[in-house]
């Protein structure tokens, strides 16, 4: 990328990594640092260069639904996403 001088770095994120929530305090730091990771490398980039921390919205995992219970069902699953 840094050769053709164009190019996105997309890093996976979370809305937990713009906000906080009980019963997963790891989940969410870790997020709040990709989150950081990402606007501090967007800054140092060249033009033509990008980074964005996308969060692909609420998508039923094993953790969804140790937090949310029966209801992580309503929400689509990592494969359909």
């Amino acid at each position: 990328m840094i050769e053709k001088r164009h190019g996105i770095i997309i890093n996976l994120s979370s809305g937990w990594g713009r906000s906080a929530a009980a019963e997963v305090a790891p989940y969410c730091a870790s997020k709040w640092a990709i989150e950081g990771l990402t606007r501090s490398i967007a800054k140092e980039l060249p033009p033509g260069l990008a980074a964005i921390a996308l969060s692909p919205g609420v998508v039923n995992t094993d953790m969804l639904t140790s937090c949310f219970g029966s209801s992580a069902a309503l929400y689509q699953t990592t494969e359909t996403w």
